[in-house]
């Protein structure tokens, strides 16, 4: 793997860790709602289960982001691959609601395509630190693109069950559990490798301070950004997209499951731009430029007439709208001292992950009354004046350096 220059042994573990978690993450994410439904739930039970494991990985990552920089970095990463084996072995061996939701809200498990978990804080603040400031964005580019490309083939891998189910006349729900087992074995793998890390990855504070006591001010006014652009991303997660495109133009699940497996390597590969984008014009104005410009193709897709060009337009915008995340991811890192970055990490990308769970809904009332691209219209446009915020605001605010 290319990966810049100054990148450290611990920062390839890092990328290799990312690339497990994706590859199990794009798995069960696939499998999570038809394995539960197999169990017997209800369609409400799996959302709340679903519902649990959005809410308590948030909290759980928060709460390491705050306080778990005097417990040691590769304490904290050792101790969420046991809570994430321990995720997996619950899921695959329990059988009825209430213990299954305790496990999803207090263990590991992503049903969205996005990285939100109790690794992600430490992780990021230790890859901060793995290459020099200039490489710093290229090196989150290659971290993002292996937990991207890594969760698309997971994805793909989700039908294999059904096909051995199939083939072999298995019983389709023990095959499916089988996927869990994977999730598990996952956890002990990323376990070996961090147990690899070097001590210089620990930076534990001789005094105990506030985590944001110095960059509080900022990190605050980014998060709140962050959740706006969060926020509009809800009205378009990938589930709403396809039933827009099955209810607009009758497309079906596994035409519309090819189109963002597409969609997904267009996303992960796209992100190697940003770090050379960034070196020529700047953090900011990559994360603002190469957004905007999706923004406008999302609005354009959804005012299609046909498949074609809304297809054509989404995938035009896939390529585009994940540019912006290693300059954010690195921006965020730079603008504040090295001891309160887990909880940068943490502060910018949780309310993320919260400010998305309410739009869902508010985008399937409009799918119920209408098969227009509505959401993908107020996606667009409150992602555009979160663009034009960050502009206004941040420009001027120069990443700082180590």
């Amino acid at each position: 793997m290319l990966l810049p220059k100054s990148a450290s042994a611990d920062a390839r573990r890092l990328v290799a860790t990312r690339a497990l978690r994706g590859f199990a993450d794009g798995a069960v994410s696939v499998l999570l709602a038809g394995y539960l439904l197999g169990l017997g739930f209800s369609a409400f039970e799996v959302s709340a289960i679903v519902t649990g494991t959005l809410l308590g990985s948030a909290a759980v990552t928060l709460a390491v982001g705050l306080g778990g920089q005097h417990l040691g970095r590769r304490r904290v990463l050792l101790g969420a691959s046991v809570l994430m084996l321990a995720t997996g072995l619950g899921f695959a061996g329990l059988t009825t609601f209430w213990p299954v939701l305790v496990v999803a809200v207090a263990g590991t498990m992503n049903p969205s395509a996005g990285d939100v978990s109790v690794f992600l804080p430490t992780e990021q603040a230790v890859l901060a630190e793995t290459v020099s400031a200039r490489d710093r964005t290229q090196m989150f580019a290659w971290y993002n693109l292996s937990g991207t490309f890594a969760g698309a083939l997971g994805a793909l891998a989700s039908g294999v069950p059904a096909v051995l189910a199939r083939r072999h006349h298995w019983d389709l729900h023990a095959a499916e559990r089988c996927g869990f087992l994977v999730y598990a074995l996952v956890a002990v793998l990323s376990g070996l490798v961090y147990a690899g890390l070097s001590p210089s990855v620990d930076r534990i504070p001789e005094k105990r301070a506030a985590p944001l006591a110095r960059s509080r001010a900022i990190v605050l006014k980014l998060a709140m950004l962050f959740s706006l652009d969060s926020f509009g991303g809800g009205f378009v997660v990938q589930s709403l997209l396809v039933l827009w495109l099955y209810r607009r133009f009758e497309l079906q699940v596994e035409t519309a499951a090819a189109i963002f497996f597409a969609a997904g390597l267009l996303s992960a590969f796209s992100q190697l731009v940003s770090g050379w984008l960034a070196g020529r014009i700047g953090l900011i104005n990559t994360m603002v430029f190469t957004h905007l410009p999706a923004n406008l193709f999302l609005v354009v897709a959804g005012l299609m007439p046909n498949a074609t060009l809304a297809v054509t337009f989404l995938l035009i915008r896939m390529a585009l709208s994940s540019m912006d995340v290693p300059a954010r991811q690195s921006y965020v890192l730079s603008v504040v001292p090295p001891e309160e970055r887990a909880a940068a990490s943490s502060v910018t990308n949780v309310p993320r992950s919260l400010a998305s769970a309410l739009p869902p809904l508010l985008a399937g009332l409009m799918l119920e009354h209408s098969s227009f691209g509505w959401p993908l219209l107020c996606a667009g446009l409150l992602k555009t004046i979160y663009d034009l915020l960050l502009l206004v605001q941040f420009r001027a605010i120069k990443p700082g350096e180590d």
